[in-house]
């Protein structure tokens, strides 16, 4: 079932690598680690220019691991996000594909824009999975780590579609007992888009100025960046083409209903 999903990040690294490369970013820092897809792009993106991949990841696969003690450029900070941001300095942009809810997420930024504010660099921020399903649903890999005032009601064997709110037991999207949805779609805290959101309104009142853009492919790239760096424009024509297409948008949607429609016949047949 999985190789029939196109979910990786790696599926954006020519915009993002792109991107990188016309922010001269060197030092990066990535939350959520996947050997054999972005990291190991990523790695080869700073090494090309001296710099250094910082990956946070508190339990990655051991291949990963495997990997990463081969990798002079990388290292690993084996800590949830939120404990771990904090600690880092110097960094020219972020890759943010962890934990998926409003909460995390939210924060993270938070964290980047307070660690560059600190450092004196403009914000550089990619996102994953900015649409369908998280874009305006928690999804909990850790629940017990969401201060409860935040966390949404969740369940771990309902599937979600396109459309309806309520999960469904065993069809549907869903995380087979790896992580959990929120029981509604929507409303106040809500979603990695919602984050995002929050966080540009709320930099916006404090004086502050971010452009976005979203790719509407493979569950959603968001991409946040100061808009008077001074590679903004070019950054800003680089994803312009890209930013919620029409046409994008409608090959993502297609492309989710059939895999929908292939999970519903492998629950029939089981």
């Amino acid at each position: 079932m999985a190789n029939l999903l196109i979910h990786s990040m790696s599926e954006f690294a020519d915009i993002i690598l792109e991107a990188m490369r016309l922010a001269d970013a060197r030092s990066v820092a990535e939350v959520g680690a996947e050997y054999g897809g972005m990291s190991a792009r990523l790695a080869e993106h700073v090494a090309a220019r001296g710099g250094r991949l910082t990956s946070i990841d508190p339990s990655p696969k051991p291949e990963f691991l495997s990997w990463v003690a081969g990798a002079p450029h990388v290292r690993h900070v084996a800590e949830p996000s939120l404990e771990a941001l904090g600690g880092l300095s110097g960094v020219d942009a972020w890759v943010i594909d962890g934990d998926h809810n409003w909460y995390t997420v939210y924060h993270e930024l938070k964290q980047a824009e307070a660690n560059n504010l600190r450092d004196g660099k403009p914000m550089l921020a990619f996102l994953h999975d900015v649409a369908w399903p998280c874009g305006r649903r928690d999804f909990y890999y850790a629940p017990q780590r969401i201060p409860a005032e935040y966390r949404h009601a969740y369940d771990y064997q309902g599937g979600i579609f396109p459309g309806s709110s309520q999960p469904v037991a065993g069809h549907g999207f869903r995380g087979m007992g790896q992580f959990a949805v929120a029981t509604h779609e929507g409303g106040p805290r809500n979603g990695v888009l919602t984050a995002i959101e929050d966080f540009l309104a709320e930099a916006k009142a404090e004086g502050r100025d971010y452009a976005f853009a979203e790719v509407p492919a493979v569950f959603g790239l968001g991409v946040v960046f100061s808009a008077d760096a001074p590679w903004s424009e070019q950054v800003a024509a680089l994803l312009l083409p890209y930013h919620r297409n029409r046409l994008i948008a409608s090959l993502e949607e297609n492309r989710l209903a059939n895999y929908l429609t292939v999970l519903e016949w492998q629950d029939r047949a089981a």
